[in-house]
Parts: C-alpha cells; structure tokens; sequence
C-alpha cells in the first residue's frame, strides 16, 4: 500500500490539460495549422498569415493557463490536498469525509509528463499527482501502476 498527499496547484493543472490538448486530433491539428501558417507565410512574405499563425500557435496554450488558474480558484475541490491510497484493489482518494474508491480495472490510461504522473479514470478525467508531491514515492506509484494496469495503457516515462 502506498499513500501520500497531493495539492493540486494552478500549475499541475494546466500541465495536464497541455498534455490532454496536445495529444487530441484537434490539438494537434490546430498547432499544424498554425505552424502550416507561419512558415508558409514567411516564405512568401504574407506577413498577415505569419501574425494569424502565432495568434492561432499561442491561443491555446494562453486559454488553457487562464482556464487552469480559474478552475483551481474556483473549485473546492483544490483548496485542500487530496490524501490517495494505492493498493492490489485500486486507489482509493479521500478530502475530508469523503472517500471514492476506484478499481485498477475502470482506469483508462496513465501517462506522465515532466512535472506529473496522470493517471485517467475516463477519456477525459484524471487524477493528477504532481512529482513535486509523490517525492521519494514516485518510484514505488509507477511500479503499482504498471504491475496492476495492463501494459498497453501505460506510458510513463522517468
């Protein structure tokens, strides 16, 4: 059994939904596009093109810092560290009184990026656990996710 404590800041939420954006079809077709527009723009000197492509390139990643920073100070859920218990049946997390127990079997995915290990619970939902927090038991949460998840859902890289 692992168990540790998370707090979910502005930052750990807006690397997930970078990382969430930039792996969807729309992400990465929007960042085409926008790329698509600057060079070619630049290389035939439509300087309009060139300007549309950096507002279309820094849009998203500008909208999704200003969404983060909004859910974080608006959600209670935020305002104070989430305690999670991994163990053989699940992990299990709890604020408060509140408990919800979740299966190794109904997670989606889990990923990671350079500042956290997210672990989906839907296409679209998560647990995010920040590395800052995991410390020392970052290690041991890969092993238990990768013991306990089949191997095609997980990309974790350290």
């Amino acid at each position: 059994m692992i168990e540790f404590d998370v707090k979910i800041k502005a930052g750990d939420l807006y690397d997930y939904m970078l990382r969430h954006t930039y792996n969807s079809p729309a992400g990465i077709l929007g960042s085409g596009v926008g790329a698509v527009m600057v060079v070619a723009g630049a290389m035939q000197g439509k300087w309009l093109f060139v300007i549309l492509g950096a507002i279309l390139l820094l849009y998203l990643p500008w909208s999704l810092w200003i969404r983060s920073s909004r859910q974080v100070l608006s959600n209670p859920a935020f305002a104070k560290p989430l305690h999670y218990c991994m163990d053989e049946e699940g992990v299990s997390v709890s604020q408060d009184e509140q408990t919800q127990k979740l299966s190794w079997a109904d997670m989606y995915k889990a990923v990671s990026t350079g500042k956290s290990i997210i672990l989906y619970t839907s296409k679209v939902n998560a647990c995010i656990f920040p590395k800052r927090d995991l410390k020392d038991k970052s290690m041991q949460v890969i092993r238990m996710i990768c013991t306990h998840m089949d191997a095609s859902k997980v990309k974790i890289r350290q």
